[in-house]
């Protein structure tokens, strides 16, 4: 049961949990990994590369003849077994992207958010008469002090895009330079953020606009 917090960080209520995030999800695990891998590994460039025998320059002579000297045969100094020789299945260059239909990516951020819901990390937040125009105040907002802030728990706040203009600036300006706070919106929460941070603190309106989200049927093409 999430608490609702006011602009001052006092809690003035407590409210029911969703009923889009009161649902079982302990056999949403699979779906939520895949999500968290393809968010991690999509970004990557993939363009590593190593040389392989035939493409590292030189090598054309055969070092010794083949009998006669003692040593082991060698056809080539660019062998792998060579220094400056060839690497033997080293990394080449490729795509890390990885597929996940519309449907599961929502079913992974469903399953994400309800399990913080059901566990008692999420903090809802009432943004009415909110001013932030300090790190202090957003630390003392989400912590409970700017002491605490300094070695509290992992925290991320969402609010809706909506309130870009209102409150969203001064959220992410304020709370820029907290090591153990980061500020999205819910246009850009990723199930990786979800699943990383140790708690959540959404406005009443993120909140509203995560269940609409999340809740809607897509319409027939």
């Amino acid at each position: 049961m999430p608490q609702v917090i006011d602009g001052k960080g006092k809690v003035v209520r407590d409210e029911a949990v969703p009923a889009a995030f009161a649902g079982d999800v302990s056999k949403k695990g699979n779906a939520i990994f895949r999500a968290v891998f393809r968010e991690l590994a999509s970004p990557r460039a993939g363009t590593h590369s190593t040389l392989k025998r035939d493409e590292v320059r030189g090598g054309g002579r055969k070092p010794w003849k083949q009998k006669g000297t003692g040593r082991a045969r060698q056809g080539s100094i660019r062998s792998p077994q060579w220094r400056h020789g060839g690497v033997v299945f080293g990394p080449q260059p490729r795509s890390y992207v990885s597929s996940l239909n519309k449907k599961e990516r929502k079913a992974a951020l469903l399953a994400a958010l309800s399990d913080k819901y059901q566990n008692g990390s999420v903090t809802l937040l009432a943004t009415d008469g909110l001013v932030l125009t300090k790190t202090a105040e957003f630390a003392t907002l989400i912590y409970g002090s700017a002491k605490a802030a300094k070695t509290g728990v992992r925290t991320l706040v969402v609010f809706a895009e909506s309130e870009l203009a209102a409150i969203g600036e001064s959220l992410l300006r304020t709370g820029a330079n907290l090591q153990h706070a980061a500020v999205t919106h819910t246009g850009a929460l990723d199930i990786k953020d979800v699943v990383g941070f140790t708690r959540l603190v959404l406005t009443t309106a993120a909140n509203d606009a995560l269940v609409a989200r999340l809740t809607a049927t897509e319409k027939p093409a």
